[in-house]
């Protein structure tokens, strides 16, 4: 029997976590993270938001709970969902069924060409990468960053502040663990340079 020698991207072994997106469709299909990952079958698209399972984690940055371990059973057995849309239309997209959990995701730089070192400022690709890997599926982050040239560049810049968070046991420790590491940055630049 020959051999498949096609290359392609290895998965990971398991994915433990099943990830959802809902899609506004308002990106260059070409340059939209989320719309690429669905087509590598590592995202899946939810239509209809009444697919989405119930109990499902939402990254929503206007949410006051971060994301910690203590969300771990809930990503494991419903998943994650993603709202794809611009950042200026986030308060006026649909508003989400009773039942899902809203968490943010902590402090971290943005390494897509887009908004490449801004804070906060995360492709779809990033903020799952980064909930996944906050949730200890660090291989099913470097899959998803894996997708993209400037993937690897996101868990890189932001790898102290990742472990960190995933080390964290509870959403108060995260945010303690962000607090810290800002005020650590704070402190080092009023500094006195030689």
């Amino acid at each position: 029997m020959p051999l498949n020698t096609r290359a392609h991207t290895p998965r990971p072994d398991m994915v433990a976590i099943r990830l959802f997106a809902l899609m506004e469709h308002e990106d260059d299909p070409k340059k939209c993270t989320a719309a690429k990952l669905v087509r590598l079958g590592d995202l899946k698209e939810a239509t209809q938001i009444r697919r989405i399972p119930r109990g499902a984690l939402v990254l929503d940055p206007e949410s006051e709970k971060a994301l910690s371990k203590e969300d771990l059973e809930a990503a494991n057995r419903f998943g994650i969902l993603v709202l794809d849309c611009s950042w200026n239309k986030l308060a006026k997209f649909p508003r989400l069924k009773a039942g899902l959990k809203h968490r943010g995701l902590p402090f971290l730089l943005a390494a897509n060409p887009t908004n490449f070192g801004k804070a906060q400022r995360l492709s779809t690709a990033e903020a799952l990468a980064a909930a996944v890997y906050m949730l200890g599926e660090k291989s099913q982050s470097e899959h998803l960053m894996s997708r993209f040239r400037w993937g690897p560049v996101f868990l890189s810049i932001n790898k102290e502040r990742l472990e960190a968070y995933a080390a964290a046991s509870t959403s108060a420790e995260v945010v303690a663990e962000q607090n810290r590491m800002l005020t650590a940055t704070e402190r080092h630049k009023d500094e006195p340079t030689e």
